[in-house]
């Protein structure tokens, strides 16, 4: 059994949350790990952790299956920047302005 951070959105929370909110709070947590980033590793990690749940959690749901491809993709670009971006020369910058783009949208949204 997992140990969650996020232990109300683990039990089912998570699927309340349409998918550009998802998306959204993804990008809330690499703005946060960006924040950290050579400054606090304690709170970068932190950052980090919280960031690649919430990506299993989004995998884990089954109403994105057919963005899962998608969706694993970023993560693994998530997983290339905070190791210095050698394999996609990614940043966490750039990511934190492709994820907040979900939630604008999803403040958008009339669901």
């Amino acid at each position: 059994m997992r140990n969650f951070l996020h232990k109300e959105l683990a039990e089912g929370g998570w699927q309340r949350f349409s998918l550009f909110e998802q998306l959204g709070n993804i990008g809330s947590e690499v703005g946060r790990a960006r924040k950290w980033q050579g400054r606090n590793e304690k709170f970068f990690n932190n950052a980090v952790e919280r960031a690649l749940e919430l990506f299993d959690l989004t995998l884990e749901d089954s109403r994105w299956i057919k963005e899962w491809y998608e969706i694993a993709r970023a993560r693994e670009v998530f997983v290339d920047a905070i190791f210095g971006g050698k394999e996609y020369q990614s940043s966490l910058s750039d990511l934190e302005k492709y994820f907040m783009q979900f939630a604008f949208a999803s403040r958008n949204s009339p669901l």
